[in-house]
This record gives structure tokens, C-alpha cells and sequence, in this order.
């Protein structure tokens, strides 16, 4: 994932820091030359990184610790507030025509991932009650209408395409076709190259010029770097862009584009790319990604991603049933399925406060496979009802799904225990409504 060295070179200096009574100007130099170093490292531009610094120290110099905070925590608050500074401050979202429909112009580099996440960005919009239109411009490269008509399909968005026809032409139709069939934002998948050049800039200038795009959206690549901030440098000289979509930040890339381009283009980026399904997009929040660099977690995403994953219908089935201590293998195994559209366990884990460094651990992706296996090698009714599995039963299951007898025993033990444990918490619950009846417990401070 992007940003885990930085993480762990922020966190390595701040740990230097700790048990410090007081911050000395030595001590603060030594601190602000390891985040230097471990920002140019990160592939963050050398002026953004060189004013970052001066900002951060002139902070820190001269104030005293507070009561509550120790120096290694009063710098990395200020740490904290400057990276959320350096990236923008708050969301920034894609500006909505009052005229329907609103027209989204995706332009970028050859290979950035345009047509992909242009069609994943159309997907969260349908999320969110849209009617999205997909429109083929990309004239040049082979397959792009294609790939842009399967990613449509897949994410059941329709896509507006006339083949060969002039890009400005495709464009101007899309709108009109949009208007007539109720499409009220409209994504415009425009061509790319492998390097900038006058005769796209033309043509995407033309785009611009006629359809008049309430937001101008630069893709690019985070894994490239710096090359990232020089495409989005000069698309926004010519084109004067409206934000920036970062793609494959779930990969090695060392996270210098987030936090460059908003200091050198001034535009903010908008949306990050975080996987390949057609739903790991997400809206890009400076304070939330300030807090993962820092390993202090994102619980907001978090939530968001739970949300979206969760069938609301099944949970509330699930609680009904967790009251009944009725809870089964069945159960466990819907709430599976439920924990891997979430994604990843170490994009999980990076979320949560207090596991930035676990998520740097080796995490066995596949066991969550093979306890789905497992469960899917049984009968619906052992799944209900799993105390009937005796030797032979563990036996088949086994062997059903490729794993030891031990594994089965594994898995029934872990589930045992959860019953246990759910059981404990609904007679605690009963017990504290019993006592509130009676006028809660006194002599007991808050009770």
C-alpha cells in the first residue's frame, strides 16, 4: 500500500521524541531533518517538501509542551494539521450543474487508468442516485470503446458511442442524447498519450470549448510519482483543470503525488483509485489521509465501507438472532461474505487506530478462503445445526474442501467460542435492564 514507508519513518522520528520533557532546538532539527528525508524518499517534491518543513518548525520552535501532550505528540499534531494543509484541507467534490446534465471531462496520460475509473467514478455516482452516461471519445487507442462498453456493462451504466467519429462530435451528440433519455451526468472518456502533446491538447481544448464541462478531471498514475505532479502541472496550464483523480495508490507507490499536487497545480485531488473492482473508489479526504500517513487509522472510511457492504435486511436478521443466541455457521458465514467486499484484511487493519504498524505485517489473505471452504463444504442443516458433527461428518467436510480434520476442529472451537461469548454479552444485557427497572445500582458513582 502507498505511504507504509512513510509511515514507518514519520513514526520512527516521532519515537525519538518520546519521553522528552521539553523540546530543544536540537531536538526539533533532528526531527525535521528525518521527516525531510523521509518525504523526499516518499517522492514528494523538493520545494513542497522544503516548505513543509520550514511551516512544521516554525511551529514547533519556541512553544512549550502542553499539559496534556507529550513533544513527540505536540509534533505530531502540528505534523498532522500541515499535511492536512499541504493536501487541500477538506473534501473538494465534483461541482454539479444547475443545467442537467452535468458534464465530467476525464482526461490524462495514456495507461493512467482513465477508462477504468472514469467508469468507477460514474458507479459511485449511480450509488448515490444518479443516472450516469458513459461516453466513448477515445477514438485512437485500440479497444478503449470496447473496455468502456464492458465496464459499463459490468456496473449496468450505459455507454454512448460512435465509433470513428470526430471526439468533438461524440461529445456534443452524448449531451443531447443524454438530455433526451434522462442521463443527468454525463462522463466523458476522452483520448490519451503515452506523453503530452500539442495535438491532444487541441483536441481536448475543442472538447472543452464546445460541450463548456462543468469539471475537467485529470487521471493519473500515483505509482509514477513526480512524473504524476509534471502531467498534472501542465494538463492544468492547458486546460486549467478542476481537480485530480489518483489511481493504483493500493500498489508500491511511495504517495509523493497526494501530497504534491495540490501544492504545485492548486487543484485538489478529488477521488482515489484504491484497488481493481469497479467499487474501490473513494472520495479523497486530506484530514483522513493525513491520519493514515501518521498510522493513527481512518475509522470514517471505515464506516463508509461497512456501510456499503452491509445488506441492511440480513443484519437486522443477524440481531434478531444474536438476541436469540440462534447464532450459526450460516450466519457466520454471511457475515463473511460481508468483511471481504470490504476489502483487503491489511487495508482493514491500516484503518483502524492503533494497527498502522500492524498493517505492515505478513497477513494471510487466504485463510478467510479457506474457513468459506469449510462452511461451504457442509450440509445446510450442519451449518444450523453444528453439534451434529461427529468424526465421520468432519471427515467429508475435509476432504470436500481440501483441508485437515484439524482445520474442521479449528474453525467449530473458534465458533464454540463465539457463541459463548455472545451468549455472556445477552445475559449481561438483561441483567443491566433488570437493574434499570429497579432504579440502576446506587452507591455506584454515575449509576
Amino acid at each position: 500500500m502507498a505511504f507504509e514507508g512513510l509511515t514507518a519513518k514519520l513514526n520512527a522520528a516521532f519515537k525519538r521524541l518520546r519521553g522528552k520533557g521539553r523540546l530543544s532546538e536540537s531536538d526539533i532539527k533532528e526531527a525535521m531533518r528525518e521527516i525531510r528525508l523521509a518525504l523526499l524518499e516518499a517522492d514528494v517534491s523538493y520545494k513542497v517538501v522544503k516548505d513543509f518543513v520550514k511551516s512544521v518548525s516554525e511551529r514547533c520552535v519556541g512553544q512549550d509542551v502542553m499539559e496534556s501532550l507529550t513533544p513527540a505528540q505536540m509534533i505530531v499534531k502540528i505534523v498532522n494539521e500541515e499535511l492536512i494543509t499541504l493536501m487541500g484541507s477538506e473534501n473538494q467534490r465534483i461541482t454539479i450543474s444547475p443545467k442537467s446534465p452535468t458534464v465530467v471531462m476525464l482526461v490524462g496520460l495514456q495507461g493512467a487508468g482513465k477508462t477504468t475509473n472514469g467508469a468507477k467514478l460514474a458507479g459511485m455516482f449511480k450509488k448515490q442516485g444518479k443516472r450516469p452516461l458513459l461516453v466513448a471519445c477515445d477514438i485512437y487507442r485500440p479497444a478503449a470503446i470496447k473496455q468502456l462498453e464492458v465496464v459499463g456493462g459490468q456496473l449496468g451504466i450505459p455507454v454512448f458511442q460512435m465509433g470513428q467519429e470526430d471526439p468533438v462530435k461524440i461529445a456534443k451528440a452524448a449531451i443531447r442524447h443524454a438530455q433526451q433519455h434522462g442521463n443527468d451526468i454525463v462522463f466523458l472518456d476522452t483520448a490519451g498519450r503515452l506523453h503530452v502533446d500539442e495535438n491532444l491538447m487541441t483536441e481536448l481544448k475543442s472538447i472543452k470549448a464546445e460541450v463548456e464541462p462543468s469539471e475537467i478531471l485529470l487521471v493519473v498514475d500515483a505509482m509514477t510519482g513526480q512524473d504524476a505532479v509534471n502531467a498534472a502541472q501542465t494538463f492544468n496550464e492547458w486546460l486549467d483543470i478542476d481537480g485530480v483523480m489518483l489511481t493504483k495508490l493500493d500498489g508500491d507507490a511511495r504517495g509523493g503525488a497526494a501530497l504534491s499536487v495540490k501544492a504545485v497545480t492548486g487543484k485538489p485531488v478529488k477521488f482515489i483509485g484504491t484497488g481493481e473492482k469497479l467499487d474501490m473508489i473513494e472520495a479523497f479526504h486530506p484530514e483522513r489521509m493525513a491520519s493514515r500517513i501518521l498510522g493513527m487509522g481512518d475509522v470514517l472510511s471505515l464506516i463508509e465501507k461497512a456501510e456499503q457492504a452491509l445488506d441492511q435486511k440480513k443484519a437486522a436478521e443477524l440481531e434478531q438472532r444474536l438476541r436469540a443466541n440462534k447464532f450459526t455457521l450460516a450466519d457466520f458465514y454471511d457475515q463473511l461474505l460481508q468483511i471481504k467486499k470490504m476489502g483487503s484484511m491489511q487495508e482493514l487493519m491500516g484503518m483502524m487506530p492503533g494497527m498502522g504498524a500492524m498493517k505492515n505485517m505478513e497477513v494471510d489473505e487466504s485463510a478467510l478462503g479457506r474457513v468459506e471452504a469449510i462452511i461451504l463444504s457442509m450440509t445446510p442443516y450442519e451449518r444450523e445445526n453444528p453439534n451434529v458433527l461427529n468424526s465421520s461428518r468432519k471427515r467429508r467436510i475435509a476432504l470436500g474442501c481440501g483441508q485437515k480434520v484439524e482445520d474442521v476442529n479449528r474453525l467449530l472451537k473458534q465458533f464454540d467460542q463465539m457463541q459463548q461469548l455472545i451468549k455472556q454479552l445477552n445475559s449481561k444485557g438483561k441483567k443491566n435492564k433488570l437493574l434499570a427497572k429497579k432504579g440502576g445500582m446506587k452507591g455506584f458513582p454515575g449509576m
